[in-house]
């Protein structure tokens, strides 16, 4: 991969939520890539299991764990970081919550607020704590993995579109802000995908089969099929590219009821 812009040795990554799910095939994929790359969710065992993974199959990765609703946690896994691999190059914002399955207006004041915390408000905690210090260099890249259910409607996970529309405003707003400095911001849009996360989704039948046949790939997605995605948001490939969002869905959101 080296000289194409798609390499991304030198880079440091930092993958919130990657020790399983969309944000491990990403950590994964840019550690091939040639990023070294800080794996964080809550568990410190599960993140080991994926560094040692990525070590083994030659890549360089770094453990420190992370909630990232708690702020002083959120600030340990910057500065640590920091201390670690001496910078940051490349954040992806990835961990996030849905606690509440159902209507919109049935949601109690805590589900909604664990949701926009952990969802919207943490994704500003990281990037004030790390777009100072790429700005300062004159490069850098955020990807905030938001998705399509904030760009249409859900009788079921309605407040988690809501942090998810929000997630896009707020790529738009900071991109404007920090490019003058060499800072891009973008998301990255899933549909249904194959995870743990959502599996209240996937799991149902009956739901499944709706989606895949109004889905034009006629399947749901993997993990490893948004990690492309990523890596390239957060490589030179993508270096004219700020404030937009990938929608990868296997063509959910272009097909006709």
């Amino acid at each position: 991969m080296r000289n194409t812009p798609f390499d991304l040795t030198g880079k440091v990554a930092v993958v919130t939520g990657s020790s399983r799910g969309i944000g491990r095939s990403s950590a994964e994929l840019m550690a091939r890539l040639g990023a070294r790359v800080v794996i964080s969710s809550r568990k410190a065992d599960a993140c080991e299991e994926v560094a040692d993974d990525i070590r083994k199959a030659g890549g360089d990765a770094h453990v420190i764990p992370c909630n990232i609703s708690r702020r002083d946690e959120v600030e340990a896994l910057i500065a640590g970081t920091t201390k670690h691999y001496g910078r940051i190059d490349i954040l992806v914002c990835n961990a996030a919550v849905n606690p509440y399955y159902g209507p919109l207006l049935d949601i109690t004041d805590e589900a909604f607020d664990k949701i926009m915390g952990s969802n919207v408000k943490s994704n500003i905690w990281l990037c004030a704590l790390a777009i100072p210090q790429m700005a300062a260099r004159g490069n850098g890249s955020v990807v905030i993995i938001s998705s399509i259910g904030g760009l249409r409607g859900s009788t079921v996970i309605g407040a988690y579109g809501i942090s998810k529309a929000a997630d896009f405003a707020l790529c738009r707003s900071l991109a404007g802000e920090w490019g003058p400095k060499g800072v891009r911001v973008n998301c990255v849009a899933p549909g249904l995908v194959k995870t743990d996360f959502a599996k209240a989704l996937w799991e149902d039948e009956e739901r499944l089969k709706r989606r895949c046949a109004t889905t034009p790939l006629r399947r749901i997605g993997e993990p490893d099929e948004i990690a492309g995605a990523v890596a390239y948001l957060g490589s030179d490939a993508s270096s004219f590219m700020t404030g937009q969002t990938i929608v990868v869905d296997g063509g959910v959101m272009t097909a006709s009821a």
